[in-house]
């Protein structure tokens, strides 16, 4: 039996490197969405980093379809961006996430 702690859909993250733009009130930033679960996204080498419990607005550029808008709130700052918590289970979440875990073989650890 394998050790470890037993991981739901839910908190699965998947590495990704798409190219985002994002807006809170009147700022806008740009950055990469490095990672991505049910729960919410890590951006980073972001423009600016919006201030944490900022609402914020995400635009994630998939080839060859039009960005999907993602919402949710900044929950912490990174060294080199900052993570977001999806306010709540929206079905264009739950289908990024479901289609980028068919691209990706691997789930990230974290």
């Amino acid at each position: 039996m394998p050790e470890g702690p037993i991981r739901t859909p839910r908190d699965l993250r998947f590495k990704t490197r798409f190219e985002t733009l994002y807006s809170s009130d009147r700022q806008e930033g740009a950055g990469v969405l490095s990672d991505i679960s049910y729960s919410g996204t890590l951006v980073t080498e972001s423009s600016l980093r919006p201030c944490v419990g900022c609402l914020l607005r995400l635009y994630v550029f998939l080839q060859p379809v039009s960005p999907v808008e993602l919402t949710g709130e900044v929950v912490r700052h990174t060294e080199d961006g900052f993570a977001v918590k999806f306010k709540s289970e929206d079905p264009e979440v739950r289908q990024l996430v479901d289609d980028i875990g068919a691209l990706v073989s691997v789930p990230g650890e974290g």
